[in-house]
């Protein structure tokens, strides 16, 4: 069994980070608006490869990169290809990712709701996955975005009847992408793991919402389940970790991953005996990361490889 960790989008030991503007600024620049969209797509593109870089340097080879790394993408009023103009820079990443086994997936935002009432929200909801299917193939790479139900109004089984309905009526290459997350208000494990078998989506299990908006079904029983969601893909069972800010505000994530949890969470997997790539989600990033890892090798006899790969 190995594990591998990961962390998203803005490595706090960089002194830099990615780039963006809003639809307001955007147009204040008249003619010259799509001039700043390429600057910063341009800046966002190398960044990226510097992210990537830093990275192997550390032996991290699972990344979730920012969604937004093209802005205004899917904005109706903004006409730019944001792919043919940097699709060298793209390839460069790309191989770079290729060349070091490095796993990247992306997370679009809350706006992401397949299962809205609004067709137009839908529309721009197809739209931003889109964007990623184009990024991931702009860099030749096998990917996915991971993707919460939404709403549970008016019921939850009339939800997830709309969340069924949208996704069947995605083109299949967008359905290939997508993986589904419990939440830490509405759609509880359970829930989320029968609507990934009953569509084939590949369920990825967070910890901390779990903890917050419990399953009826303990992990344990549930982990069967969710690993065979991932059978069938090219990819190892994704999964999140988090540890809640303090007491009083439980949702909110902390800084660091407590070692309590993690070992926890590893106690409840390892009798499943599958390679697990885990999802540090936590204020402090690549350092929260780092530093699990020194305590795991000072605290436990757990091996951990060069490439710091945990191994039981």
């Amino acid at each position: 069994m190995k594990i591998r960790l990961g962390y998203a989008v803005i490595p706090v030991t960089l002194q830099t980070s990615f780039k963006t503007i809003n639809y307001t600024n955007y147009k204040k620049l008249g003619s010259s608006g799509n001039d700043k969209l390429k600057e910063i797509i341009d800046y966002n593109l190398d960044h990226l490869l510097e992210v990537l870089k830093y990275n192997v340097l550390n032996k991290i080879y699972f990344y979730r990169f920012t969604h937004n790394i093209i802005p205004l993408a899917t904005h109706n009023d903004v006409d730019f290809d944001y792919i043919n103009p940097f699709i060298d820079k793209w390839q460069m990443v790309g191989k770079y990712i290729k060349e070091h086994n490095i796993r990247v997936d992306t997370h679009p935002d809350q706006y992401c709701v397949l299962n809205s009432f609004d067709e137009e929200v839908i529309k721009t909801s197809i739209e931003m996955l889109e964007c990623q299917y184009q990024i991931f193939k702009a860099m030749n790479i096998d990917s996915m975005c991971v993707i919460h139900i939404g709403s549970g109004y008016p019921s939850k089984e009339e939800a997830l009847e709309r969340f069924k309905n949208s996704f069947l009526k995605l083109p299949d290459h967008l359905k290939k992408i997508i993986m589904l997350e419990n939440d830490d208000r509405v759609f509880n494990a359970s829930e989320v793991v029968s609507l990934c078998e009953q569509l084939k989506i590949p369920f990825v299990f967070d910890y901390h919402h779990n903890r917050i908006n419990r399953s009826p079904l303990s992990f344990q029983k549930l982990l069967p389940r969710i690993l065979d969601t991932w059978k069938g893909t090219k990819f190892n069972p994704k999964m999140h970790i988090s540890t809640p800010k303090d007491m009083k505000h439980k949702i909110s994530h902390h800084d660091y991953i407590s070692l309590k949890d993690f070992l926890n969470w590893l106690d409840a997997v390892k009798e499943s005996n599958a390679n697990i790539d885990l999802m540090l989600e936590c204020k402090m990033k690549d350092e929260a990361l780092l530093r699990l890892l020194r305590m795991l090798k000072f605290y436990t006899k757990l091996k951990i490889t060069k490439e710091n790969i945990i191994e039981l």
